[in-house]
Parts: C-alpha cells; sequence; structure tokens
C-alpha cells in the first residue's frame, strides 16, 4: 500500500510489446504535491510509463499506486488524475465551451463559473464559441489542459505540455503548473526539453532505453551531466536540439 505522502509510487514496473521492452522494471515515488519532471529522449517509454500510470493500459509485470490507489483500480484513480496527452483527446465539431462542458458532465462537476475562468486563463474566451476544428495546435493543447484541470485533480498528468505553444502560451502553461503545486496538486511533467523541467520540477527522473538511469533535483543531475559521468550521453540526446537552438 502507497504511503499517504506518496502521490505515485512504482515497483518493478515493466511494460512490453510482443519483445520489445518499452518500460524496464521501474522503481519511482513522487511526493505529493511536488512536480516530478519524466526527462527522457522521445523513445525512451515515457509515454508507456505515463499510459500505465493514468490507467490507459495495464504494465505487464511491477505495480504502481496513484494517489493512493492502485492503478488495477481504474474507476478510483481516474477520479483523482487529470491527463493531458501530446494530442489532446478533442472533438474537432464541439466548440471550445461545448468540449468543457461535455466533459464537465461526464464527470459530475458541472461548475460553470470555473469552466468560464479557465478559459479566461488560457486566453480562450474570446474563442470560446468556435469548433474545436478550427483551432490552431497551441489553441487545442491550452483547451485540452483547462480539460485535464477542470475537476481539480489530485495528480496531474501532462505529456510533452507545451507542445506546439508560441513563447507566450508556453508561459502560462508553466505558470499554470506552478500554480497547481502550490495548491499541493501533485504535477508529473513529462517532457524531452531540459529546460522546461529545470525551471519547473522539484525532482527529475531520467528515462533512457526504458530504465530509470537517474533520479535527483534539477541542478543535481545537470551538474553531474556536465562533470562527464555516464549522464552526459543520456542529456546528449535529450538537449542536442535546445543547444542548437541556444
Amino acid at each position: 500500500m502507497s504511503s499517504p505522502t506518496l502521490a505515485i509510487r512504482t515497483d518493478g514496473l515493466q511494460k512490453r510489446y510482443g519483445d520489445a521492452v518499452a518500460v524496464d522494471g521501474i522503481d519511482l515515488t513522487v511526493e505529493s504535491g511536488s512536480v516530478f519532471g519524466f526527462l527522457g529522449p522521445n523513445g525512451a517509454g515515457k509515454t508507456s510509463t505515463i499510459r500505465i500510470l493514468t490507467t490507459l493500459t495495464e504494465p505487464t509485470a511491477g505495480s504502481a499506486h496513484v494517489a493512493g490507489h492502485p492503478v488495477s483500480d481504474r474507476a478510483t484513480v481516474v477520479e483523482h488524475i487529470g491527463f493531458l496527452p501530446e494530442e489532446p483527446p478533442l472533438y474537432d465539431e464541439l466548440t471550445g465551451r461545448e468540449q468543457l462542458e461535455y466533459i464537465a458532465g461526464l464527470r459530475g462537476h458541472e461548475d460553470w463559473d470555473r469552466v468560464e475562468a479557465l478559459l479566461s486563463r488560457f486566453d480562450l474566451a474570446a474563442d470560446a464559441d468556435r469548433r474545436v476544428g478550427t483551432y490552431s495546435k497551441g489553441m487545442k493543447q491550452k483547451l485540452g489542459l483547462v480539460q485535464a484541470l477542470l475537476h481539480d485533480p489530485d495528480v496531474l498528468f501532462l505529456d510533452e505540455p507545451t507542445s506546439g505553444l508560441d513563447p507566450r502560451a508556453a508561459r502560462t502553461v508553466r505558470n499554470t503548473i506552478d500554480e497547481v503545486a502550490a495548491a499541493e496538486t501533485t504535477v508529473f511533467l513529462s517532457t524531452h526539453i531540459l529546460p522546461v523541467v529545470e525551471e519547473l520540477a522539484d525532482t527529475v527522473g531520467v528515462l533512457y532505453d526504458g530504465e530509470l538511469v537517474a533520479e535527483g533535483a534539477p541542478a543535481e543531475l545537470t551538474n553531474r551531466a556536465e562533470t562527464g559521468t555516464t549522464l552526459e550521453d543520456v542529456f546528449l540526446d535529450v538537449t542536442s536540439e535546445d543547444h542548437a537552438q541556444r
């Protein structure tokens, strides 16, 4: 059973797809109320891990608890989590406001004042009555984040949340992550972009080829990488695109 102070705990978590191992025996703990940066290059197994933790797929081996509940208890876990995948699940034929009202109704959290407040926070109020199919990728990303926050979850899972956003929108997302963490919501932030976790995360786990190869505070891991330890190769893979753009 998970400790009450832990929002997420995994023990020997593994996911196989045939002979391919996507997640290879991860032991992970995430403190309640913290921002955990899940860092790794594309294809490292980050999304497979998130899909297990959000009950979208079952582990091949090992166990996981989220918000104190085993992920096998899907009905309970989903009441405590919000999830923004890299491609938000949206209906193009609905307006932005209709999309949120639909999701709020499904969850039984029909707080229309909260819907309007979140639309305003993410600069979506003026476009709320446009069909989602006319939105840009960045607008869809913001609407997906609002959707994930509607029911005020205990644990918020974000998979590449700044993908497709312009600098202003990306800053709004980062500020929101700070706000929800300050309100004791645990944030599990998966990304391949090192500067995002450097800014936001209390703790970082580095995933590489399905294995958790390092864990610690962002500054600690960055220093270890810069001194030429085995983490250097991992961070070169993770940050090569970002360094090239600086």
